[in-house]
């Protein structure tokens, strides 16, 4: 049986990539490059597509570039295609490079996917309920400083999460770690705080889908199966996914406080200052509940 396998990092090989000639300089660039995805994206899913003018020195028109992530689509893609009118009204030729084009190989330097092409992959192959997640715990540590006269604040987050495929009984474990340093304070620290817990779950995902094969078979099944060596186990948590302690109150302290000072310089005086003490009671009663000096949040996701 013909078996393929797609791994979550941008293809490199040439039996992966088409190219296609002889496109009509008589359409638009962007109507070609819609023609062209919607013709080639019907045999799997595409990594890349891009169309490009002709040189000079031959005649007006286009060509095009498509990878597959599987070498099998690509063959089909390319039998099913070459010498059909496609789109327009002369036959197009469709071949596979007899190397990876130098001028793509930039593209694939980043050796893993990003995230929106993990989920379109997954998605594409498993469907939307095929795989899922779930966030173990995100820890989190902020410093404050001055520099040159002004506050800066370091943000540094760790997430570790599993990533499931119900059906097929497999599950493994990403993990990632961000820090960012800003010379912010009240609401837009606190909504660079929120971009940067979506960016370490964002980056932990795709660390999951690192150790991820989809097995295709011939008969259309997809298998999952996990790279040998990759798994991370929950023993096995690198130090760099710092434990949370009780900064993190402090953090929240921190943003509150500057956040209830703009609100009382909006509104009444009095008013203003039970916001203060409402959060500072608030505060003290968390403390209170902490037996440690550290908090680790385990948070669900969906």
């Amino acid at each position: 049986m013909e078996v393929d396998i797609i791994e979550f990092k941008a293809p490199t090989e040439s039996n992966k990539a088409l190219f296609i000639w002889d496109l009509q300089a008589g359409y638009s660039h962007a109507y070609i490059y819609e023609r062209v995805f919607s013709a080639f994206s019907s045999f799997g899913p595409l990594f890349l597509v891009k169309v490009l003018p002709n040189s000079p020195s031959v005649s007006p028109g286009f060509y095009s570039l498509v990878k597959f992530y599987c070498s099998r689509h690509a063959l089909q893609a390319q039998r099913s295609t070459d010498g059909t009118l496609l789109f327009q009204s002369t036959p197009v030729k469709v071949h596979t490079p007899l190397h990876t084009p130098q001028h793509t190989l930039s593209l694939s330097l980043s050796r893993y996917l990003s995230h929106s092409r993990c989920l379109e992959l997954a998605n594409h192959c498993l469907g939307f309920n095929g795989w899922s997640t779930r966030i173990i715990n995100v820890r989190f540590c902020f410093h404050c400083q001055l520099v040159s006269g002004r506050s800066q604040t370091t943000l540094r987050y760790g997430c570790l999460l599993e990533l499931s495929f119900p059906q097929h009984g497999v599950s493994t474990r990403g993990v990632a770690v961000i820090e960012e340093t800003f010379s912010l304070s009240g609401t837009h620290l606190e909504k660079e705080n929120c971009k940067l817990q979506r960016w370490v779950r964002d980056k932990a995902l795709v660390h999951a889908f690192s150790s991820v094969l989809l097995i295709l078979l011939g008969d259309g099944r997809v298998m999952v199966e996990l790279r040998p060596g990759d798994q991370l186990r929950l023993e096995d948590q690198p130090d760099e996914v710092i434990k949370v302690q009780i900064e993190y109150i402090l953090f929240y302290v921190f943003i509150y406080v500057h956040t209830s000072t703009y609100t009382c310089e909006c509104i009444h005086r009095k008013r203003g200052r039970a916001i203060r003490i409402y959060i500072y009671i608030y505060i003290i009663c968390v403390c209170v509940h902490i037996n440690t000096h550290r908090i680790c949040y385990c948070v669900s996701s969906r």
